[in-house]
């Protein structure tokens, strides 16, 4: 008799998803896979191929859900200028509010990036790449219009704005707190002042 699925998979991945974007890769087991997500090892393996496999899901997950929603979104607004506030003090707000200090998944992915396979250093370097050239592009549009300064040089500007984020991000997670997050964030948008 073939194996049937009695659980919802998007449901069991967005809880193991979870326990990763918390724990890490390295420090999350397999017992704490199956308690967060109420499903047994064998299932587990059934549904997901494996630790390694169900992480790479869960990334992919993230990388779909919010990573690529919350550019689309910044991507849809008209002032380039507009558009980098809203991020930075968004990752702030957003920081302050995380109270289990879990970061951003794909940032802390990049961590321990030596632990994984090459596809999740694919998914981790698209995503960086994704941001940077949102960054970039929203120079290049925000020079156009006479909004940024043409001295600028839009693809050093949008690496140290990723630097920003990243910083943000791994700083947020209990070594500074809101008032120095928020100095950070106001550094990066007096890049494009």
């Amino acid at each position: 008799m073939p194996w049937e699925k009695s659980f919802d998979e998007d449901e069991v991945l967005t809880k193991a998803m979870g326990v990763f974007w918390e724990k890490g890769y390295e420090s999350t087991s397999i017992s704490d896979l199956i308690e967060a997500t109420g499903i047994n090892k064998g299932s587990l393996y059934n549904a997901y191929g494996g630790k390694q496999k169900l992480f790479m899901a869960s990334l992919r997950k993230y990388e779909r859900e919010k990573h690529k929603a919350t550019l689309a979104e910044l991507e849809a607004m008209d002032d380039p200028k507009a558009a980098i506030a809203t991020l930075l003090d968004g990752l702030v707000e957003e920081t302050v509010a995380d109270k289990e200090l879990k970061g951003c998944f794909l940032i802390n992915t990049a961590h321990e990036i030596a632990t994984h396979e090459d596809e999740v250093l694919e998914i981790v370097t698209r995503g960086l790449r994704e941001m940077e050239a949102f960054l970039r592009r929203s120079v290049e549009v925000g020079q156009a219009r006479g909004d940024f300064s043409p001295e600028l040089d839009p693809e050093a500007t949008a690496k140290s704005l990723v630097g920003v984020i990243v910083a943000i991000r791994v700083l947020g997670r209990g070594a500074f707190a809101e008032p120095a997050l928020h100095s950070i964030a106001d550094g990066g948008k007096r890049l494009v002042a």
